[in-house]
């Protein structure tokens, strides 16, 4: 697909790489340096999420109307700068709960500022049905550096210390940036179509859009309710396995580095099965099957059976996350017009990332009264209703030649891709969005 988006996939790469070595880096951190426990924990997580998307709220209209790569390079920069801020401070003996906060905030805020360039950039970059391929192709590596990352992060853990993984994935933001600028080319500047000048509106044109689509807006739905389900269940595990349980870090990698081989699986099949079978039927059925194996962690036991028990419930999990995100992430901006995605791309985030937060700080008080099992059974179980929320319908064709409107917002019949280029959904993300 040329050169152009080879670089840009040297540059998901480098990241995606940085981010799986730093699986879990700052729970492990609040865990093992500061002695955290399970409501700090959930607090840390849940405080970044949430901070982080509301800085980043009045950032999609903004991005929509600026060069994309200069605001990738810049985002990717802002993260390595408060990323490496964290080694810093442990070696001179002052680190604090609070500096993992206000890290944790920044980076995420500048995360959902790079997710909303990156998938405008790949729509304008990648057309007709290479935007599949481009999708499967992200998400394969996604799942391949899941596999080889928390393993080895975990060991450097145990040789060289707990901060050394947030080096790694500092430093893999710095090679992401450079990758970007590899790039080349000209990008023109995006002209404004509706209005010459911001206005406050556009900070919600995103939400419209979604909330006005058919389709989109089960989707939008389900898709934010399984990711903060699924993701406000990590710390406690985390905390279940490495305290409880006396799971060793590299156990804890091991358990959820060596399932995605399903993932990986799963990307790849996801293009033959979209050709086979059609898009929508591939989405009901791998939005259906990936909400079915979470319930299954609330039985992890110690030794041998536990790891296995958790390596089983994550490979199963992770292979139907490979099949949908790719095709997810590419109808989402097939129904989302070019000079959409950025912000519709945004609101998704912020909402998936308030959504995080939101379940992760109730989740954690629910470990504090009744326990981690059964606050990761609870949402085991809720999980199971999700699919009722998946799509059931086509939404209705809009004639040739005729764009229409939805509150405001033009449709149209681009293609697209975002959550690919995110942690996915099945694992705790550094900032998965999945």
């Amino acid at each position: 697909m040329g050169r152009q988006f080879r670089w840009l996939w040297v540059s998901f790469t480098a990241s995606t790489l940085g981010t799986w070595l730093g699986f879990d880096a700052f729970p492990l951190i609040a865990i093992l340096v500061l002695h955290a426990g399970p409501v700090q924990v959930s607090l840390l997580a849940a405080a970044g999420l949430a901070a982080g998307a509301v800085l980043a709220i009045p950032l999609g209209p903004w991005v929509e109307f600026r060069r994309k790569r200069p605001v990738m390079v810049t985002m990717d920069l802002v993260r390595f700068a408060v990323l490496v801020s964290v080694p810093v401070a442990y070696v001179g003996n002052r680190l604090s709960f609070l500096q993992l906060v206000i890290v944790s905030v920044v980076s995420g805020a500048a995360d959902i500022s790079f997710r909303a360039a990156s998938g405008s950039f790949l729509k304008s970059l990648v057309k007709g049905p290479d935007l599949l391929v481009a999708n499967g192709r992200f998400e394969a590596t996604t799942w391949t550096a899941t596999v080889l990352g928390p393993p080895l992060g975990n060991a450097a853990i145990g040789m060289l210390g707990p901060v050394v993984t947030v080096l790694a994935d500092a430093v893999s933001y710095l090679l992401s940036a450079v990758a970007i600028g590899a790039i080349g080319g000209r990008e023109p500047r995006p002209a404004r179509t509706d209005r010459p000048r911001p206005r406050p509106g556009d900070l919600l044109d995103g939400w419209r859009h979604i909330l006005a689509h058919p389709a989109l807006r089960p989707l939008f739905v389900n898709t934010v309710l399984v990711n903060g389900l699924i993701l406000a269940t990590a710390p406690l595990l985390a905390v279940l396995m490495l305290g409880r349980l006396g799971f060793a870090p590299w156990q804890y990698g091991l358990a959820f580095g060596l399932p995605c081989v399903g993932g990986l699986i799963g990307a790849r099949l996801s293009g033959p099965l979209v050709a086979r079978f059609g898009e929508r039927r591939v989405l009901r059925t791998a939005g259906t099957l990936r909400a079915c194996w979470s319930l299954g962690l609330a039985f992890v036991v110690p030794g041998t059976a536990g790891l296995a028990l958790v390596i089983a419930v994550q490979f199963g999990l992770v292979a139907c996350m490979g099949v949908f995100n790719p095709v997810f992430a590419t109808y989402r901006l097939e129904q989302t017009a070019p000079d959409r995605v950025a912000r519709t791309l945004s609101a998704w985030s912020v909402t998936s990332n308030a959504t995080i937060a939101a379940t992760t700080a109730l989740w954690g008080l629910l470990a504090a009264l009744a326990g981690a099992r059964l606050a990761i059974a609870a949402a085991g179980l809720l999980l199971l209703l999700t699919p009722l929320l998946l799509p059931r319908r086509e939404p209705a064709p809009t004639p040739a030649g005729r764009p229409t409107r939805s509150a405001g917002l033009t449709r149209s019949a681009g293609l697209t891709r975002s959550a690919g280029l995110t942690p996915p959904a099945g694992l705790t993300p550094p900032a998965g969005e999945g």
